[in-house]
């Protein structure tokens, strides 16, 4: 896909609470002809997006504040129906992917991530994020999806999920400190 085949129109509102990562995407995708806009917080967000209408959304997951970015999801899309929310986090699981597609994203992305990543997910050729088909997964990443399961029924409430899962609050803390495993 070249710069020529994106629609001249993209206005890309970058929601995380990274400020760096947050410009350098935003530099990125102004390069490749997207207006962009960043916000940093969920209030900053939700201004932005009734200031400045976005086309689409890259929101950050974990906003490092009381409100996750699945709880922008639903406000952002009252604000503007048709907007393309894509959900970016360092810690993927199918739980908070589930989530995220039914409170209304339209794609998910595991961080780091580059540029035509991002675009490819934006204009609708975004590569799977998900095992695919027929794939199976380690059984790490198994026990990953079910601890991420459990603390979503638990709306993060680690030491339930440790109740729930028969684990010590500690050990599962210290499960969750790790990075997300590969399929």
């Amino acid at each position: 896909m070249s710069i020529q085949d994106l629609d001249p129109a993209m206005r890309v509102l970058i929601v995380d609470d990274d400020a760096t990562f947050a410009a350098t995407m935003a530099r990125a995708l102004a390069r490749r002809g997207m207006a962009t806009a960043t916000a940093h917080d969920p209030a900053t967000a939700l201004e932005q997006a009734r200031d400045w209408a976005p086309s689409h959304v890259l929101l950050d997951l974990n906003l490092n504040c009381e409100t996750s970015g699945l709880d922008l999801i639903e406000p952002l899309l009252e604000i503007t129906a048709t907007l393309r929310i894509t959900v970016l986090t360092g810690y993927a699981s199918i739980a908070t992917t589930v989530t995220a597609m039914q409170r209304g994203a339209a794609g998910y992305l595991a961080k780091p991530v580059d540029a035509p990543t991002v675009i490819a997910a934006l204009t609708q050729h975004a590569p799977q994020s998900a095992a695919e088909p027929g794939e199976r997964m380690s059984l790490k990443r198994l026990e990953w999806e079910h601890i991420q399961r459990v603390l979503t029924e638990h709306d993060g409430n680690i030491s339930e999920a440790a109740r729930s899962l028969g684990l010590h609050r500690r050990t599962l803390q210290r499960k969750l400190d790790k990075k997300p495993v590969k399929f």
